[in-house]
């Protein structure tokens, strides 16, 4: 549950900040962070694979689907019993094995920023520099808010800005990181996958 939960929170940096800027970053920055946030603003619905590596070096793998504004699906492989699902309002963090469901508003979870219509990464507190590797933007933030502590990067490919990965470091030191695959963007996805009444989706 604690590696799933990793998905919940690869954007935690960002939810918790205010906001105001509190780094002053160069025009160039600037300049970054506008497109990465018309690139995160432009996407509409998602679909694609994930692989998600947690710090004790296990493996998970699944289905990712997005669908603004607020719509989420997760869907962990086997042996992985979790299935993510947000319908707009609430997310349902659900365990298949044990039936079992923990629910979250979606304006308290990080998620908000990722399932919102309009990103502005630039006016974000939280959002702290902007890296260049070849073929890559990598975003770095961090929380802002007393009650948690953690950093997170996320990859982009450049040019192109396609999300590929993100890497979430907690107060403990322990690092998971969540990479993307065969993404496909403007897919038709069906209201039904977004249920919170039927896991399935059928």
């Amino acid at each position: 549950m604690r590696r799933a939960l990793a998905i919940l929170l690869f954007v935690l940096p960002l939810a918790l900040s205010c906001p105001a800027q509190a780094v002053p970053f160069s025009r160039a920055d600037q300049a970054d962070l506008d497109r990465v946030s018309a690139a995160l603003s432009s996407i509409h619905t998602m679909q694609g694979r994930f692989v998600q590596i947690g710090p004790d070096g296990q493996l998970d793998e699944g289905i990712v689907y997005i669908k603004k504004p607020g719509e989420m699906r997760f869907e962990y492989a086997p042996p992985n019993p979790t299935l993510i699902v947000c319908d707009g309002l609430d997310i349902a963090v659900f365990n298949t094995q044990l039936h079992t469901v923990d629910r979250y508003p979606l304006s308290a979870t990080p998620l908000y920023i990722l399932l919102s219509d309009h990103v502005d990464l630039s006016r974000n507190a939280a959002v702290v520099g902007v890296e260049h590797q070849p073929g890559t933007l990598i975003v770095n933030a961090r929380s802002t808010d007393r009650r948690a502590s953690g950093t997170i990067s996320i990859v982009f490919s450049d040019p192109g800005l396609e999300l590929r990965q993100w890497t979430v470091v907690d107060a403990q030191g322990l690092s998971t990181t969540t990479s993307l695959r065969n993404i496909q963007q403007g897919v038709d996805l069906p209201d039904s996958i977004f249920s919170l009444r039927s896991k399935s989706g059928n």
